[in-house]
């Protein structure tokens, strides 16, 4: 029988890292907790630093913030119809 795959949140992905990098906890014993492959960990730590420098970039907009916006441009550009 096949294995259905887990998903885990950004929440508990950062959860792991953080556990290994200020915990001290070993990736070996996070993957048989956890039940997945050190190279998921590995993965998932190349994009969290990867990404990290986004963190501390004060240009950054939220999404809220490009949600926001691109209503604005729809609405714009598709004016409202007369009943």
């Amino acid at each position: 029988m096949k294995k259905s795959r887990r998903n885990f949140s950004s929440e508990e992905k950062v959860a792991i890292l953080r556990r290994h990098f200020v915990e001290k906890v070993p990736v070996s014993d996070l993957c048989d907790e956890y039940s997945f492959h050190p190279t998921q960990f590995y993965r998932w730590q190349k994009a969290f630093f990867g990404h990290g420098a986004a963190a501390f970039d004060r240009q950054i907009k939220t999404q809220e913030q490009k949600f926001g916006r691109k209503i604005t441009a729809l609405e714009k550009s598709f004016p409202r119809r007369m009943k």
